[in-house]
């Protein structure tokens, strides 16, 4: 790269969205406080000044890797102070330079620099590429009318080369990043050269402007001749009477309406919207939104309704034929049945079926709905947050629509489908208001028969609508909202159903997705009991079906690459085909363990055995909870530690040991939250195993509240906890005796393989659960 000095120390002036070449002429507005400090010193000096453009016009304090490294050395000929505060300067560019290094940024910029300078080249090759550039930037300036004449004559009569391109491209309305390119070409051909590819580049997109322009303007003229004709039209067709156009629509209108058999005060609403439409213009904006509206109100069903099928006998056959077990919520469908059939007239009921993912809330909504003949909606309402997409948006609003109520009635098309809201615990409030508090209108059985949605503004009868809600946890509901509710659990299915529904539902299905049949592929019943005890681990059965999905596409690969023609899937096969166990059936501990108590929990996903493991050292009787426990397990733990040290003497325990031993309490797995009322004895029985050494039994779990004075009080998920207890193996579980209304809820069959005791105080959950000493024991 050719130089003319060795590096020299110089201010720096760094410019937003501006980039000055050598020989241009220009004034710059300057504001920063360095870089007016940076004016004032090259005032002082020999008024040389390094000028380089920003790479990112929005840092305010740029550092070296911020600017362009190629810059122009410039000379301030001119510095006025502006009124408003900034400072205004004339400069000069004299020569491209390059930033060796930032020496200084303290009150201003300082630099090194290394001045460059390109040896004049008159070339052939340059001089035929001078020529080009002139004749596209004439070229260029005539098609753009932006370039006054004077400024190609100027331009036309500079010999040099270099300072020939430079006063081309300051003229040329090009990015900073184009600009630099041209900055950075030191050699003149290569400048030349950049030059003509751009204005190359600049004619086109010119062409093709003045092309798209020509076709707007001719587009403008033609959509206004037929606006003039169309006006023309209308005028003939009202002088004759013809019907035809809005007249005609507005005629069609009113026969849909009168049709739409509506409630006297709707139709009356609609008559004056329509009166409204037939005045407006048609190209008014308020002509489409009345339009759009007198749709809406014309498709809803106002009195159209389906013929319930109330034979009770074929609603059950239809839920047996449909899902496995789930005898609670078949019985209250049935019930609903048998008193619509005595009364005639029944409000639809509100159900709420609750439960862990994949136990077959929705699908189990469409077998209701196909028991009763009746059509099925279903909408899902996880994330919403606006209460708009409930009530629907008022009409004040551009592009309103009704909310998803109306919107599932429209679809549905009767007024007493089966209407399903999914995931109703997963709404969210928002700043633009609570949906969940818009629903409350819409489940109460004494209000919906008057449901106002802001869009339709008219009162809609919901009371014949069968409305199911399906939520994973029931304490997310709003209480209001849940109180509306009828509630009934799906705790999720034992070995045995799953077994069931596998055999019976789930894999007929993947085979007929994959192609296959019993002939083709075959699944042994221990083979089926390992997929479900092995791989997967779940309330309900859809990871199940992944995995027998899984079983399909390796069966089909087989079978199409012609190994075999028929497969069957036995315990020594499994593993070929889903790898290795993925979960370990049974928990329980191998041995009895000195400060180590099984739990039982209760999670959206079912129910879970819960280790809590107490650790002692000595000592200032510290207490440390670990294991992101929610306060409510805290506080359990604090009730637990106070009612051990009020009977130390009966538990036989050091009446010092909060005094000089630290005591740890952990329960494993901590990247998962955990929180709940039901540790209390489970971490009280920890402490006291570890505090006297005595065994905790490890075939035991057991879940409950505790009091200061050691009282058992009830907990939930009775179902699913016994579940879990019974999956991890266990073969007691102690349950607080308040809970003994729940034990008809647990299948019989885990009923008879688990020995439940119900306990009240914490002295019966200790004959239970301890053993003997652990010295003792060996």
């Amino acid at each position: 790269m050719p130089t003319t000095e060795t590096s020299q120390k110089i201010p720096l002036l760094p410019l937003r969205g501006a980039l000055v070449f050598p020989g241009m002429v220009l004034h710059l507005d300057v504001g920063r406080d360095k870089s007016v400090r940076a004016i004032e010193q090259v005032m002082e000096d020999d008024q040389r000044i390094l000028l380089a453009s920003q790479i990112d016009l929005a840092v305010e304090e740029p550092v070296k890797k911020d600017l362009y490294q190629t810059g122009t050395l410039a000379y301030v000929k001119q510095m006025l102070k502006m009124p408003n505060g900034t400072t205004r300067i004339l400069v000069e560019g004299m020569q491209r330079a390059t930033i060796k290094e930032v020496t200084s940024s303290e009150e201003y910029y300082e630099v090194n620099i290394q001045p460059l300078s390109s040896e004049k080249d008159n070339q052939p090759k340059t001089t035929a590429l001078k020529r080009m550039v002139k004749d596209h930037f004439e070229q260029y300036a005539k098609a753009s009318s932006k370039i006054s004449d004077e400024t190609i004559q100027a331009v036309d009569e500079i010999d040099n080369p270099g300072y020939f391109a430079d006063t081309i491209a300051t003229h040329l309305p090009l990015k900073i990043e184009r600009k630099q390119e041209i900055l950075e070409a030191i050699d003149i051909e290569n400048r030349l050269q950049t030059l003509l590819d751009i204005l190359t580049n600049e004619k086109e997109v010119l062409d093709l402007e003045q092309k798209i322009g020509q076709r707007v303007k001719k587009s403008m003229e033609r959509t206004q001749k037929e606006y003039y004709l169309r006006e023309q039209m209308k005028a003939i067709q009202h002088e004759l009477g013809d019907k035809e156009g809005k007249g005609g629509e507005v005629e069609t209108l009113r026969t849909q309406i009168e049709e739409a058999n509506m409630p006297e005060n709707v139709e009356q609403k609609a008559h004056k919207e329509l009166t409204r439409y037939e005045r407006v213009p048609a190209a008014s904006a308020e002509s489409s939104v009345i339009r759009t509206y007198l749709d809406w109100l014309v498709a809803l069903p106002w009195h159209k309704k389906t013929t319930d099928h109330l034979d009770i006998d074929h609603a059950e056959n239809v839920l047996d034929e449909d899902h496995y077990g789930l005898e609670k919520v078949k019985e209250r469908v049935l019930e609903h049945l048998a008193v619509q059939q005595l009364t005639q007239s029944l409000q639809g009921p509100i159900i709420c079926l609750t439960g862990p993912p994949g136990v077959g809330k929705t699908s189990l909504a469409k077998s209701v709905a196909r028991a009763l003949n009746r059509e099925f909606v279903r909408i899902s309402l996880g994330g919403v947050r606006d209460d708009a997409e409930i009530r629907g948006h008022r009409r004040t609003y551009v592009g309103a629509l009704p909310g998803k109520i109306i919107q599932g009635m429209n679809k549905a098309g009767v007024m007493n489908p089966v209407f399903l809201l999914d995931e109703v615990d997963k709404m969210a409030s928002g700043f633009r208001g609570d949906p969940s508090s818009a629903l409350l209108e819409v489940l109460d059985p004494e209000q919906n028969d008057t449901f106002g949605d802001h869009y339709v503004e008219e009162p809609y009868d919901l009371s014949n609508v069968m409305f199911i809600t399906t939520a994973n946890n029931a304490s997310a509901i709003p209480a209001p909202l849940l109180d509306r509710m009828e509630t009934i659990s799906i705790a999720g299915y034992t070995e045995i159903e799953k077994t069931a529904i596998a055999t019976n539902y789930l894999l007929p299905k993947q085979l007929e997705r994959h192609g296959l049949s019993k002939a083709n592929l075959q699944m042994k019943d221990d083979a089926l009991v390992k997929v479900i005890r092995y791989y997967t681990r779940e309330a309900g059965v859809r990871n199940l079906e992944r995995q027998l999905a899984n079983i399909c596409r390796k069966a089909a690969k087989t079978i199409v690459t012609g190994e075999k023609k028929k497969i069957v899937v036995t315990l020594n096969t499994l593993e070929d085909m889903l790898g290795k166990p993925r979960m370990r059936y049974g928990q329980m501990e191998e041995n009895d363990q000195v400060g180590a108590a099984t739990g039982l929990a209760y999670t959206t996903a079912g129910g879970d055995t819960l280790s809590i493991e107490v650790s002692l050292a000595k000592g200032k009787g510290e207490l440390t909870l670990t294991g992101h426990l929610g306060d409510v397990m805290k506080e359990s733990a604090r009730a637990a530690f106070s009612y051990i040290r009020t009977s130390v003497g009966e538990l036989g325990i050091d009446e010092q040991f909060h005094e000089n031993t630290d005591i740890h309490i952990h329960v494993p797995e901590g990247a998962t939250p955990k929180d709940g009322p039901s540790a209390g004895i489970t971490i009280a029985i920890a402490l006291i195993s570890a505090l006297t050494g005595r065994l905790v039994k490890k075939e035991v779990g057991m879940t409950g509240e505790i009091t200061l004075r050691g009282r058992v009080l009830p907990i939930g998920g009775v179902k699913e906890k016994a579940m879990s207890a019974h999956r991890a193996g266990l073969k007691t579980i102690l349950l607080p005796k308040d809970n003994e209304k729940d034990l008809e809820d647990i299948p019989e069959s885990i009923r008879n393989d688990l020995f439940i005791s119900l306990v009240s105080h914490l002295d019966e959950v200790m004959q239970y659960a301890l053993g003997g000493r652990h010295d003792e024991s060996e």
